[in-house]
């Protein structure tokens, strides 16, 4: 199945000359959305743990844990957990943000299949690797359904295993 077909270009979003890749089409479709969690899934099946990264990570890595019947963790934006927490700031292109990861969500030494829906930019994806790495868990891969190959991230993720279904 060409996943690529139900992948939309948004020109000019979120501002001039930015071509956004809109999953929605994707998950509008069954067939298309349960065969980017198969893939996903052969990609993740040694993992111990499946985290997801606020916000779209979560419509992929839900269905992911279930399927492969696996705990959930949540990584989200600052105050959006409402237990004890770890933090971790990392900075974007204009602003500086904050993620949030509950301290009692996985046991130390577990391995980690980070799931987001798109990789257009590296923070928040190093963020959430540091994040996880503060308690002593493994980051065992970072997975996207897209990945915008010609923005050159992989020199700051080169000590991670990076998979994605899609590249551009």
């Amino acid at each position: 199945m060409e996943l690529k077909n139900y992948i939309r270009d948004v020109e000019n979003f979120p501002i001039e000359w930015i071509v956004f890749k809109d999953i929605t089409p994707l998950l509008q479709n069954p067939v298309a959305f349960n065969e980017t969690i198969d893939r996903f899934s052969k990609l993740i099946s040694d993992s111990d743990v499946i985290v997801w990264l606020d916000a779209r990570g979560f419509l992929f890595a839900w269905a992911l844990a279930y399927k492969l019947n696996k705990p959930l963790v949540i990584v989200r934006k600052s105050w959006k957990l409402h237990y004890k927490t770890i933090s971790i700031d990392y900075e974007l292109e204009y602003w500086k943000n904050t993620f949030d990861l509950h301290i009692d969500s996985i046991k130390s030494w577990q391995k980690v299949a980070i799931i987001d829906d798109l990789l257009a930019t590296w923070w928040t994806a190093l963020a959430a690797c540091q994040l996880v790495e503060k308690l002593w868990w493994i980051v065992d891969s970072v997975n996207f359904v897209v990945d915008l190959t010609f923005l050159d991230w992989k020199k700051k993720l080169k000590n991670y295993k990076i998979n994605s279904i899609l590249e551009y």
